[in-house]
């Protein structure tokens, strides 16, 4: 019969980063529309991987000089093309030994969940929706940190996470028992751009017997700035959306916020579709613009936790190296990107010659 260590080697080998494996038990007590036993009753066992977002990928949003790369392959790339290969690979090697294997990628909740009527008496609506840092805490991958980030030992919250349900009885990995990562240093709270922690409020939830917390989230605020920006740290968004973006930064959850976004479309479609730098990410490659960079939730950690030195990933120069870039005001009435067409002849030429 294979072994876990047969499977972490081989989706290593796949090129996965990070592997954990974990007991299907330890999701006693999630919610029903959250309950990955659901999709899969038999299963005995969660494969969670682990891909690297390279560090680089941040150097240009740092810079202010150039912000297509994560989105394009710290997220989209990875989410929908790499971890998808290595999730099949891993899945043909369960089932070449007789075991099934349901392959859950990132990009599923796309689909809707909940959004169905339950098939059975008991049963949640499909979609069933997979919560990833939970299942990669239960993978015993890492922790939670504060900002509510998978945070791992070798790359603190710079990975993108898939998951394959199995019901081969390979052996699971304990619960990470590592040195804490997340110091509760609050850094994600100070330089997030979209206001979104409030650090008074946290969630508190026990996950195999551990308890867990990390901060209450506003999501309407993390949705729209994630994909935006901030009018201070974006250089792309039009005068509306900045207009937008601040009353809802500025604008408690509540009777308030209900009336704010009652008549029209949500953060999320608001940001990407009123911002053309974020339709052009939608139409370039179907994911979010991510002009925000993860300022705090994922930049700030990093560099704290670098700082600190409990990475395995070492680097030979710090990342933040001269002070971050602000704008007085965000850049207003931005048109879309340029297109290799409308740049001036010379530039042209340039990349041409480049291009050969």
């Amino acid at each position: 019969m294979v072994t876990a260590e047969q499977v972490k080697q081989f989706a290593l080998e796949c090129g996965a980063d990070l592997v954990g494996i974990g007991d299907m038990d330890r999701f006693e007590g999630a919610p029903l529309q959250n309950d990955p036993r659901y999709i899969f009753p038999e299963a005995k066992r969660m494969i969670g991987l682990g891909f690297r977002i390279h560090r680089g990928l941040f150097r240009g949003i740092e810079e202010g000089t150039y912000f297509a790369g994560l989105p394009a392959l710290g997220y989209a790339n990875i989410n929908d093309v790499y971890a998808p290969v290595v999730l099949r690979e891993v899945s043909n090697l369960l089932e070449d030994n007789g075991f099934e294997a349901i392959p859950y990628q990132n990009t599923s909740i796309r689909l809707g969940c909940a959004q169905g009527t339950p098939v059975r008496e008991g049963y949640p609506k499909p979609d069933v929706f997979l919560h990833f840092r939970i299942a990669a805490f239960i993978c015993g991958m890492g922790e939670i940190g504060f900002s509510k980030l998978f945070l791992s030992p070798q790359f603190g919250p710079r990975q993108r996470l898939a998951f394959i349900i199995t019901d081969a009885p390979i052996e699971a990995d304990p619960l990470y028992e590592g040195p804490p990562l997340c110091d509760r240093c609050m850094r994600c709270v100070a330089e997030c751009p979209a206001n979104a922690y409030d650090p008074e409020r946290t969630v508190k939830i026990t996950i195999a017997g551990r308890g867990v917390e990390w901060a209450d989230l506003d999501s309407d605020r993390c949705a729209a700035v994630y994909q935006a920006g901030a009018p201070e740290y974006s250089p792309f968004l039009p005068d509306h959306v900045a207009e937008y973006i601040e009353k809802l930064r500025t604008t408690p959850r509540g009777e308030e916020r209900t009336e704010m976004l009652t008549y029209g479309p949500g953060p999320f479609s608001f940001a990407r579709d009123e911002t053309p730098y974020c339709s052009k990410a939608w139409e370039s490659y179907h994911h979010p613009g991510a002009i925000c960079g993860a300022r705090g939730c994922t930049r700030a950690c990093m560099i704290h936790l670098e700082e600190r030195g409990v990475l395995q990933n070492k680097f030979e120069k710090p990342f933040r190296i001269r002070k971050p870039w602000r704008l007085e005001t965000g850049k207003t009435d931005a048109e879309p990107p340029a297109a290799v067409e409308d740049c001036p002849g010379d530039l042209r030429a340039q990349q041409t010659k480049h291009g050969e």
